[in-house]
């Protein structure tokens, strides 16, 4: 196979290309789960002899993925112990502007996701900042967004920051056997993070004022009803089914709450009606109300709930259609997520509107508002749906703050002092804290799983394998001098060149991945031209984060979209000018701190 030599590349390094190739296309182009099309492409890999076994299993164990995992750990026991809980709610107040909202909102967030992780962060704060804009009288997108781009500038200052700031440091200390101090890019980070927020602040009018779809959803009586199944009606001994109330024009039946109490819920065509029961119907009223003069049923003498009705019998619970989602393009009727979930969809909203028509009719889009009913959920029983087709955010865990919290929060300082003066290696500083975490009982053993994200770490651990393969078939090497041949031999010109094509590639694939298909290239460049590496693989770093031109290129911007009810085309309205501007600021201001020649 590596004799066979078509445009200067061998067999291998073309089946490479089409692999990674084949990952960008089936990202963009399919709701495949991301971690399924990373595995797949490293499988790839495996069987055509690429990468060696050895190599395609010390992708999952190297830094990255170590540190990551040990990362989770942390982030649990801060949750648990009541550390985030007691900052998010001592670090927004009333505020009487905008603006100062802004500022009140990023400053305090940019330094949060510095030390726990954009991500994390974002997540976090969404529900706080839509009850605080509530309360401010200011529209949630307008500060959503805000909330997304502090998280991610903030994230730039340190390794912990974004996971793609991990994954370069990794691949650095493969090539070179030194470790990226944890504060490296601190500098640069603020400097980028100072820019970024005034920028916001300047431009805040581009900030889309969008309805929150929870306003759709504050008054359940104007979307469900309760009727009445009379005991001389000639449905009483027919199954659902057969008496044709389960999908009826305008809506469908959700429960029957039978006269003793008992609640059927996903309601299944065979269920038999009895006299008595009360059916509860979701969907368009005025059309669902056609049933008791159709099937001879009756008004019953109340709503069975609203919104702010929560007993012992039922929950209804607010979800966002994450991206990657299996429920994209299908309806509630077409699959069977309700019945192996244990929940009924209610109501559906979109962009702040709530879309008519029977619920489980309605082909569902990434973003879309799910009002859903069901049993009492723990967040843990929650989280399991959580993970693949929604999320959930109107979590009703209150964590107790104590001893536990102090000790926390001593253990988290103590892992950013020991890092910042290099005493451990910061693999072996995160281990260190997390095992900490579990023995002072921060955290219980038992719920760490559910903080750990699976997902990233599988592709993180595959993204590394990619980067190998680019380097031992020769593609860095081949590139590399293909870009210098056009691009001529000035680094500052190249660099910027690499890093404009990373930055556009993570506006439409994680930045993870584009982090680890550029690195050999733009270190095959650093070599040839006689460089310093270390400012290009710094500018590498910073540039695959500022994507904020479009919801896919930033995962904080996947996490408001939905809650925000943001249109795809917000995001570029401001994030153009950022990306720009940002891009020219880490060119410059790296290329000052890290000389190009040592």
């Amino acid at each position: 196979m590596e004799t066979i030599i078509f445009l200067g590349l061998s067999l291998q390094a073309w089946i490479t290309i089409a692999t990674i190739m084949g990952v960008f296309v089936v990202l963009l182009r399919t709701h495949i789960p991301a971690e399924v099309v990373f595995l797949g492409a490293l499988t790839i890999l495996l069987v055509t002899g690429i990468v060696t076994e050895e190599e395609g299993m010390a992708g999952f164990g190297s830094e990255p993925v170590v540190v990551h995992a040990a990362f989770f750990v942390i982030i649990a026991g801060l949750m648990q112990s009541g550390v985030l809980y007691w900052l998010t709610q001592h670090l927004l107040g009333d505020q009487p502007s905008y603006r100062r909202a802004i500022i009140k909102l990023m400053m305090p967030v940019s330094v949060l996701a510095a030390l726990l992780n954009s991500v994390n962060v974002v997540a976090m704060f969404i529900d706080t900042v839509k009850i605080w804009a509530r309360r401010i009288d200011i529209s949630p997108s307008r500060l959503l967004l805000p909330l997304s781009y502090a998280a991610t500038l903030g994230g730039t200052c340190t390794l912990l920051g974004n996971s793609s700031n991990l994954v370069v440091a990794g691949l650095y200390m493969e090539k070179t056997g030194k470790t990226i101090g944890l504060f490296e890019p601190l500098l640069p980070g603020l400097i980028l993070t100072f820019v970024g927020v005034t920028i916001v602040i300047l431009m805040r009018n581009l900030i889309p004022k969008r309805e929150s779809p929870e306003q759709s959803f504050e008054t359940t009586s104007d979307y469900t009803v309760e009727l009445l199944v009379p005991t001389d009606n000639p449905a009483v001994g027919l199954t659902v089914g057969e008496a044709k109330l389960q999908q009826v024009k305008g809506g469908s039946l959700i429960e029957i709450v039978r006269f003793d109490k008992e609640i059927i819920m996903p309601v299944p065509d065979d269920e038999f009606i009895l006299g008595g029961d009360r059916l509860i119907y979701a969907g368009q009223i005025n059309e669902i109300l056609e049933l008791k003069r159709s099937h001879g049923l009756v008004a019953a003498d109340h709503h069975v709930y609203n919104i702010s009705e929560i007993d012992s019998n039922r929950k209804l619970r607010t979800a966002y259609v994450t991206f990657g989602s299996e429920l994209i393009g299908q309806k509630m009727t077409d699959c069977d997520f309700e019945r192996q979930n244990d929940m009924v969809l209610v109501a559906v909203a979109r962009q702040g509107k709530r879309v008519d028509g029977q619920p489980r009719e309605i082909v569902l889009q990434a973003g879309d508002t799910l009002l859903l009913e069901c049993p009492p959920k723990s967040d843990d029983q929650l989280e399991r749906i959580n993970r693949r087709n929604l999320q959930f955010f109107d979590s009703q865990f209150v964590p107790q703050i104590g001893p536990r919290t102090i000790t926390a929060a001593i253990i988290l300082l103590l892992m950013f002092f020991i890092s910042s003066f290099h005493l451990m290696p910061l693999m072996a500083v995160t281990m260190l804290a997390a095992g900490a975490m579990l023995v002072t009982k921060c955290c219980r053993m038992d719920r760490v799983v559910k903080y750990i994200e699976w997902e990233l770490l599988l592709i993180i651990g595959a993204t590394v394998v990619f980067s190998v393969a680019i380097t031992k078939t020769g593609i860095a090497q081949t590139v590399a001098e293909s870009v210098l041949d056009v691009c001529g031999t000035n680094p500052y010109v190249v660099m910027a060149v690499m890093c404009l094509l990373a930055s556009f590639v993570s506006e439409f694939v994680s930045d993870v991945g584009s982090s680890a298909v550029f690195f050999p290239i733009i270190w095959q460049q650093a070599d040839a031209l006689g460089c310093n590496p270390m400012p290009f693989v710094m500018s590498l770093m910073l540039s695959v984060t500022i994507s904020f031109s479009s919801p896919i290129g930033s995962n904080t911007h996947m996490l408001i979209y939905g809650p925000g009810s943001f249109h795809f085309s917000d995001f570029a309205r401001l994030g153009i000018v950022m990306h720009i501007v940002l891009l020219a600021v880490l060119l410059a201001v790296v290329n000052i701190i890290y000389p190009l020649y040592v």
